[in-house]
């Protein structure tokens, strides 16, 4: 392994100012509220598809306080097509513990940040070092790509030891000056040029001393060995209506889509049959589609019944004591839940049959 590279830091750092990223709305502040809002959302998501989330979290909540105040379910709406939304619900629990605890603001430490709710060492050094000028390093993915590459860094990161130190590395080549340009500074090069597939090396300040360029194999940094398998999941989901309304269940706290509204999920043919057997007014399928999460392919099969808009009362009541724990709603009620993405894009759709209700 090569020693820390020198003039790194101050490559950087001089690339970053005059070919950086600078529009960006969270770099035009040092509020640590939008920048850990950012930083949040950036996890796992591209910076086009943040932008109009960013936005429009900032205006249905402008501070921590706003955030704090609001009910889960009006964060997790806003969330609503994001994805992994365990970083909404981590977003109101830290907000709930920086107004609790911290008396509304964010502690000006890496190391205190990361005791907070969602925020681990990595966003903690970022904000940190953005709105504290705080000298500390991060380690997100884009920043690993680029350390692993300019560094040759061929140790296994599926090992703790090695993710160790790499972190020390990482704080070795930390600059006296400049610290919120170099941090940016990494995280645009692993963004733009230093990329997974097709880095643009004959543009990066990094060329001449990156060791994967000089050996030819940029592709093969970072190493992690150890990959999440893939598995295959299907279910049918009833889309049930009645009245213009459909029945809607609230996920568990855990596991995929934990506290999302979405419609009651069934695992095979034989136990929607079971579920729905004797009752009146008109079904159909409608078309499969395959949501791809991080480690599995999930087949969602919705299925679509219509009551009869005119049922008996007592039929109505007994069919009602039949569901499963949840409520009744139009579409625009639906559409202000947070909702799962393709169940959302269901609900933005044309309702089957036609949103209607069938007589008698």
């Amino acid at each position: 392994m090569t020693g820390p590279a020198p003039g790194l830091a101050t490559r950087v750092v001089e690339w970053q100012r005059a070919h950086g990223r600078h529009e960006l709305p969270w770099q035009r502040t040092r509020d640590p509220y939008r920048v850990w809002l950012s930083e949040i959302m950036l996890q796992q998501t591209q910076v086009v598809t943040v932008l109009g989330y960013y936005q429009r979290f900032l205006e249905r909540f402008p501070d921590v306080a706003a955030l704090a105040a609001a009910p889960l379910d009006d964060v997790l709406s806003l969330w609503s097509g994001l994805g992994y939304y365990s970083r909404a619900r981590n977003l109101h629990r830290c907000a709930l513990a920086v107004v609790h605890e911290h008396d509304g603001a964010f502690p000006p430490s890496a190391a205190a940040l990361a005791q907070l709710p969602g925020i681990g060492r990595s966003t903690a050094a970022a904000i940190a070092a953005f709105c504290f000028g705080e000298r500390v390093a991060i380690l997100d993915g884009n920043v690993k790509r680029v350390l692993t590459r300019a560094l040759g860094f061929a140790d296994d990161l599926a090992e703790a030891r090695h993710e160790r130190t790499l972190w020390a590395r990482a704080e070795a080549l930390l600059p006296d000056e400049g610290i919120e340009s170099y941090t940016q500074g990494l995280m645009d090069l692993g963004s733009t040029l230093c990329t997974t597939r097709q880095p643009q090396c004959e543009r990066c300040p990094l060329a001449d001393l990156c060791v994967a360029r000089a050996q030819g194999r940029p592709s093969d940094f970072p190493v992690k060995t150890r990959r999440l398998k893939r598995h295959q999941r299907s279910n049918l989901l009833l889309w049930l209506m009645h009245g213009g309304r459909t029945w809607l269940v609230q996920r568990p706290d855990t596991g995929v889509w934990a506290g999302l509204w979405t419609l009651p999920e069934f695992a095979d043919e034989a136990a929607l049959a079971a579920f729905t057997a004797g009752w009146p007014g008109d079904t159909a399928r409608l078309p499969a589609i395959t949501h791809v999460l991080t480690h599995r392919d999930w087949l969602l099969q919705p299925v679509a019944w219509r009551w009869p808009h005119r049922l008996p009362p007592a039929d109505r009541e007994r069919l009602q004591r039949s569901l499963p724990d949840g409520r009744w709603a139009t579409s625009d009620e639906a559409l202000s839940l947070g909702l799962p993405a393709p169940v959302r894009r269901w609900f933005e759709g044309p309702l089957p049959f036609g949103g209607g209700d069938a007589a008698g």
